[in-house]
């Protein structure tokens, strides 16, 4: 069997088992099987796989038949330019969540005070937030919490991965109370499990069967992680600080009203690719 051959085949099973982007899913579990990047399969489409290749790529096909996600099964994400180990421990990276992390190295970097620049990852799962910045920021220091010790030892290894280990600090806890005692900190990031606990039942097979629920489930109507930013958050900035953060389709009027109500001034709240209000920006009032 040729390596187009196997594609087409795959892409078939793909899409009779549901999956979005079948034939696009087909080449990257290929090249992955093959250990080349996705590009090579178009320069020799024709070049026969030995047994070996075949029965390895069938066996990764089947997984995604099975709807484990794509990262999950390539072991790997791609945020923000940078590969990120990811698996069943922490929850994929998604495309919106760079807006998010574009957001904030913008300000970090703009940043002006003695010393580095301070940062703290609320829920840092794959580290895909801390580690980005601290990359983009050079002189920055970040903290970075969660409440998963599996899910920090993923981020840990990613944060060695790119060279950062020194200046991302990993904590592990519940929420602030995981963080240094006396941190100020000049950004607050975080993306937070937001999904209401009876809609996790509809969701999709790759989010509701092999995504962890720690990361998805907000409370009741999904806010429960904004109220604890909102009343606590202001404590960890220092004077001019931000506190930027990632919401639910739907949510941002809701979000909006608990910070204001809490005493912020919400600065922005902007949209993700396909225009859904994703992003909000926010500092405390008075500061």
């Amino acid at each position: 069997m040729t390596i187009v051959q196997i594609i087409a085949q795959g892409a078939a099973r793909l899409a009779a088992a549901g999956v979005e982007s079948p034939r696009l899913d087909a080449e990257w579990l290929v090249a992955h099987a093959l250990g080349k990047p996705r590009l090579h399969l178009f320069l020799e489409p024709g070049t026969a796989l030995t047994e070996a290749q075949r029965t390895a790529v069938e066996e990764l096909v089947a997984r995604r038949a099975g709807r484990e996600p794509l990262q999950y099964v390539l072991g790997t994400a791609v945020f923000c330019g940078l590969e990120l180990t990811v698996g069943p421990e922490v929850l994929a990276p998604r495309p919106e969540t760079e807006l998010l992390a574009e957001r904030a190295w913008r300000f970090l970097v703009s940043v002006a005070a003695p010393g580095p620049a301070l940062g703290l990852d609320y829920g840092t799962g794959s580290g895909c937030l801390a580690i980005t910045l601290a990359t983009r920021c050079p002189d920055a220091v970040m903290h970075a919490v969660d409440i998963s010790d599996a899910a920090l030892s993923v981020a840990r290894g990613n944060a060695v991965r790119h060279g950062v280990s020194d200046r991302v600090h990993f904590h592990h806890g519940d929420g602030f109370a995981a963080a240094p005692v006396g941190l100020r900190v000049d950004l607050i990031v975080a993306n937070p499990p937001y999904i209401p606990s009876a809609q996790i039942a509809e969701l999709q097979p790759e989010v509701r069967d092999f995504e962890p629920r720690l990361a998805l489930d907000g409370g009741p109507d999904g806010l429960d992680f904004y109220r604890r930013l909102a009343t606590d958050g202001a404590n960890w900035l220092r004077p001019g600080g931000r506190l930027m953060l990632e919401m639910g389709d739907e949510q941002a009027e809701h979000i909006r009203r608990l910070f204001v109500e809490s005493d912020w001034l919400v600065e922005a709240i902007e949209p993700d690719y396909s225009g859904r209000l994703r992003i909000l920006v926010a500092r405390p009032a008075g500061v």
